[in-house]
């Protein structure tokens, strides 16, 4: 079973991979749509998807723990 602060470090590592690749992105693929971007706003944009990921990956690893710890004591039963 992973250990919640496990989780977290896991999330946190994929996340921060995750903004530098958005950062990136943002600046490369918004011109394309004719949107002026300056670096301090895409720096707040990926901030803002960075936490809904943190939160998001973080939920969802939690939930998936639980449901394999409730098979597995569903299973010793």
């Amino acid at each position: 079973m992973q250990s919640k602060k496990t989780s977290i470090i896991e999330i946190l590592t994929s996340t921060a991979i995750g903004f530098i690749v958005s950062l990136i992105l943002v600046n490369l693929v918004l011109p394309l749509y004719n949107f002026d971007v300056k670096l301090g706003q895409s720096v707040g944009i990926t901030i803002i998807f960075t936490i809904a990921s943190i939160v998001r990956g973080y939920g969802v690893r939690r939930l998936f723990n639980w449901l394999h710890c409730k098979e597995y004591i569903q299973g010793v039963r």
